[in-house]
């Protein structure tokens, strides 16, 4: 799984960053809110780490820019404040759960698997890119008219729409849809994206998937 770790104070992002690398997830750290929206515009995330004081741009800032982008990565705050109102302030911004410093790792650790497991919860049941309208719970796709997905296809689509313009390899795609289906391989990626890319036509949608078998997709408007 892959993180976004945004904190300021360097000793603490590069010690955070390597028990999480020891853990077993995947880290980009940037070091205020300007940089982590930048990290944010290019890549996909399974959950986000973000202090809450930082220079240029602060967390809650970041993430209310965040929320209203569309995007629904699971965020944790991580803040120095245990007042109640800084608590209120971030939850009200969108974050998914709060730390206060000074924290145990063993519960930042837990706190971030438990988001990520939740993941499906926080996504809106309609997601909406162009003209084009996936209905999460129906599997149904829609524009000019509508189709009915399988579930491993809705599932796709549903990572392409929340991570439109952005450029996702096969193996990160195969890693997010299919994480829980040890009988199959990367070369089934190709398979569904060309599933998608018909389905997709057959209704006239105004976004297509491009890239090439074996390496990076990104959904975009055509």
């Amino acid at each position: 799984m892959k993180l976004l770790l945004a904190e300021d104070e360097k000793d603490l992002s590069r010690a955070l960053t390597a028990v999480l690398t020891h853990t077993g997830y995947s880290v980009d750290a940037a070091f205020d809110g300007v940089e982590a929206l930048e990290f944010l515009s290019k890549n996909d995330y399974d959950a986000i780490i973000m202090d809450i004081m930082m220079p240029r741009m602060d967390g809650i800032e970041a993430l209310r820019n965040i929320r209203e982008n569309g995007d629904y990565t699971p965020v944790l705050l991580l803040t120095a404040k245990a007042e109640i109102d800084d608590r209120v302030t971030g939850l009200e911004a969108g974050a998914d759960d709060y730390l206060t410093k000074p924290f145990a790792i063993k519960e930042l650790i837990a706190r971030v698997k438990s988001m990520t497991r939740r993941a499906d919860s926080y996504v809106p049941k309609h997601l909406k890119v162009g003209s084009v309208t996936l209905d999460i719970e129906r599997q149904e796709v829609s524009s000019e008219n509508s189709i009915s997905l399988a579930l491993k296809e809705a599932k796709l689509l549903e990572f392409f729409m929340l991570n439109a313009n952005k450029e996702l390899s096969t193996q990160r795609i195969f890693e997010h849809v299919w994480k829980n289906d040890e009988s199959a391989d990367p070369e089934v990626v190709w398979m569904y994206i060309s599933f998608l890319r018909s389905k997709l036509q057959s209704i006239n949608a105004d976004i297509e998937i491009v890239g090439e078998k074996n390496g990076s997709y990104t959904l975009t408007a055509e």
